[in-house]
């Protein structure tokens, strides 16, 4: 949990999950969004992963990224049921 929420702390990673939100896009895709260098937004997209907040999966010569919707509705329950008690 601490690692989806140090991933969601930044914003940038944040714009990222809403992009993938719509489709699933590559590492060059998602740089076009931003004004960063193209290692810079892997090393976004790698803490991304590292929280299991996006997956890849390679086809041709390119990585498509794409949102794991399964942890942030884990962290929602999570929030939900914290509220209660």
């Amino acid at each position: 949990m601490n690692q989806v929420l140090r991933a969601l702390n930044d914003p940038s990673r944040r714009r990222m999950l809403e992009l993938l939100r719509e489709k699933d896009l590559t590492a060059g895709e998602l740089a076009a969004h931003f004004e960063m260098s193209k290692p810079s937004v892997s090393h976004h997209l790698d803490l991304l992963r590292q929280a299991e907040l996006v997956v890849s999966v390679k086809k041709g010569q390119f990585v498509y990224y794409s949102i794991n919707t399964s942890v942030l509705e884990d962290l929602m329950f999570w929030l939900v049921t914290l509220k209660k008690n």
